[in-house]
């Protein structure tokens, strides 16, 4: 998508900005990512803000401050870094996937390198799932890999606590400083000391289901691959690997018994293309040509929606489309293409009218397209 044409944030107050506007309701990473190169910088997405979303008939309150400021606080209660797009060390392989987080907290001192491996699995892990994650984790580790998993209990457990010495990462679905879940405390301490925790969350935000597979995301993101060792065939395990798929990263799966119903998921996986994965050497050999991985950059008829046009779009000419597209929406979700198609307008313009009207919450987009909100 582009985001890693984002500048750097070098000043104060712009860093402020940006993590206000991406903490605003409706603001996602897609919609920071084109009006940060819409707008050259956060401080001035900010001031258009009221106006964008006055003209397309909807409402929205910028993040407060005051909650800005309590999460600093927290934050440096908690010995948290803030990592932006555009800093230096926002890691690589992260910043390639569509809708890259446009701000992380972390707490540890590992720096997240290119050659890393998500591991995820059952929560309710056999003896002898645990058993191969720590085999996995140990070998791969000691192959130069840092492991990545998300800090739940039984297979994320036993792969963080066997690559603790070698480089592991926890991402949280909470805030940087939620320990999730609670009897993994000690654990959680040995990773803030000698690993990494990274999350997207506002700090001091406590877990809820839906932060999970936006979290999901994020373990597939910073790898540059990843193994499900044990998983129901209804799994968060097998979101990650399909999110793995999508972000065109490899996916590897354990085989496992067919009786037992935690196999089932990672058998399926196999069916449908995965990688076989009976031990470390498999993943290695897999990912040997890739260890310099780096996305292919966008080109095509279609134009990336945040790549930079040959002239800023007109104010009055986004106005215009806006309505236009404002008048195609109602109650019946359409597809994004076809709404961008009948709009008439070039792909670039239209993206930018339609993000003001989500952004104003005029209309809502889901998995079936995009409608007007009632």
């Amino acid at each position: 998508m582009g985001f890693d044409r984002i500048p750097a944030a070098a000043d104060p107050s712009e860093r402020i900005a940006r993590l206000r506007l991406a903490r605003t309701q409706r603001i996602g990473p897609v919609h920071f990512g084109r009006l940060m190169l819409r707008f050259g910088s956060a401080v001035h997405a900010l001031e258009a803000l009221p106006h964008l979303v006055k003209r397309s008939g909807g409402s929205l309150t910028p993040y407060p401050l005051v909650k800005l400021d309590a999460e600093l606080a927290r934050a440096d209660a908690a010995g948290a870094q803030l990592i932006m797009l555009g800093d230096a060390d926002y890691p690589a392989l992260l910043k390639q996937i569509d809708a890259a987080p446009p701000v992380l907290w972390t707490i540890g001192t590992v720096v997240p390198r290119r050659q890393a491996i998500a591991m995820v699995g059952a929560r309710n892990a056999s003896a002898v799932g645990q058993k191969i994650a720590q085999s996995l984790a140990h070998d791969l580790g000691a192959a130069g890999f840092h492991i990545v998993s998300g800090l739940a209990r039984g297979i994320d457990t036993r792969a963080h606590e066997m690559s603790l010495k070698t480089g592991t990462i926890a991402v949280l679905g909470g805030g940087v400083d939620d320990i999730y879940p609670p009897d993994n405390q000690g654990l959680y301490e040995q990773i803030a000391a000698h690993g990494l925790l990274v999350s997207e969350s506002p700090v001091g935000h406590r877990a809820r289901a839906e932060d999970f597979p936006r979290r999901n995301r994020l373990i597939s993101g910073l790898s540059l691959g990843t193994i499900v060792v044990e998983a129901e065939l209804r799994s968060g395990s097998l979101i990650t690997a399909r999110l793995a798929a999508e972000q065109n990263r490899e996916v590897f799966a354990v085989p496992g018994s067919p009786l037992d119903p935690r196999c089932r998921g990672t058998n399926d996986l196999l069916r449908q293309g995965a990688n076989l994965c009976e031990n470390a050497d498999d993943v290695i050999r897999m990912l040997e040509g890739q260890m310099g991985f780096e996305a292919p950059t966008p080109s095509g008829l279609i134009p990336d929606p945040l790549r930079p046009v040959e002239r800023a779009p007109a104010e009055d000419d986004i106005a215009r489309v806006g309505r236009t597209l404002s008048g195609l929406v109602n109650d019946t979700p359409i597809h994004r293409d076809d709404l961008l198609r009948l709009s008439g307008a070039p792909t670039w313009l239209a993206l930018s009218a339609l993000s003001e009207l989500e952004i104003a919450g005029v209309v809502v987009a889901d998995d079936g397209g995009y409608y007007r909100r009632a």
